[in-house]
């Protein structure tokens, strides 16, 4: 299994997130744009794991301390590639979420799993090899805020051709008032 530790949005949040998406795609002539069931936040990409893997992941997923909290889209982005540049929608700095992050890098580090050493920069891909016309002026964000109540362990997968991702383990947050 291809496997990534995420926050999931409601609908709402998802409506939001893809009113954004979809006024990059109007504005561009090329890309694969992400679709509204795929919208999520990565917390840790884990990628091929196999059953025992996987149950180490979700014992370090309960082993995790993990309060509800707000987090906020505020900003769109994005990361130059040559092949066409990736467009995110961005956070607003949250020390829970970095934490949260952090605590899960380094259980799954200590269980042997090798992760990205990169600094987490906690965004929402909405587009990957996105080339824009030219005039374009970048959208900014009415800040969107939401609650984390769980985090999800999921399976990405193609399907009949389509990029799915499944549900594999939950875990629910506490409620501590986390807000930041």
């Amino acid at each position: 299994m291809r496997l990534f530790i995420a926050i999931h949005f409601s609908a709402e949040i998802k409506a939001a997130v893809a009113k954004i998406r979809d006024s990059i795609k109007d504005a561009a002539f090329r890309g694969n744009f992400t679709s509204d069931d795929n919208l999520h936040l990565t917390l840790v990409f884990l990628g091929q794991c196999d059953v025992r893997q996987t149950d180490a992941i979700k014992s370090v997923m309960d082993d995790t301390l993990l309060s509800e909290c707000t987090l906020t889209l505020e900003k769109v982005g994005y990361f130059k590639r040559d092949n066409g540049n990736t467009w995110w929608v961005g956070l607003k700095a949250n020390k829970l979420l970095v934490d949260l992050q952090a605590d899960l890098t380094a259980r799954l580090s200590h269980k042997g799993f090798m992760l990205e050493s990169r600094k987490y920069t906690p965004h929402v891909t909405i587009g990957r090899e996105v080339k824009i016309r030219a005039g374009f002026v970048q959208p900014t964000v009415q800040p969107i805020s939401f609650n984390v109540t769980k985090i999800e362990l999921m399976n990405s997968e193609r399907i009949n051709g389509k990029l799915t991702y499944r549900k594999v383990y939950a875990k629910n947050a506490s409620i501590n008032g986390g807000k930041v």
